[in-house]
């Protein structure tokens, strides 16, 4: 008898990227859209690579658990986030983005 089969949970990301930045930092995360400010320069995959790493580092994940879907030459992109809901993606984007404005206050 085969095991019952898993149902894998991909959550899609809207992102809108500034690469080359001073540091790394989430900016604002609204309407759906998570901002974000990286080192990582816009050559050869670098901030793709970077941006799917922090995220995951954001959402408390493996970087295999995040990929770019859309936007691939672009700062607008689309993440597909595997293993989390939606629901569950929004609520700690919502806390990264809080602790980030109150972090940048003091």
């Amino acid at each position: 008898m085969k095991p019952p089969q898993t149902e894998t949970t991909q959550t899609r990301l809207s992102v809108r990227l500034t690469p080359r930045a001073s540091s790394n930092a989430v900016l604002r995360y609204e309407g759906g859209v998570l901002h974000l400010r990286l080192t990582a320069p816009p050559v050869e995959g670098a901030a793709n690579a970077a941006c799917c790493a922090y995220v995951a580092a954001l959402l408390g994940l493996r970087p295999a658990q995040v990929s770019v879907r859309q936007g691939y030459k672009n700062r607008d992109k689309v993440l597909a986030i595997t293993g989390l809901s939606e629901k569950t993606v929004r609520e700690r984007l919502t806390q990264s983005a809080v602790a980030s404005a109150t972090a940048s206050q003091h």
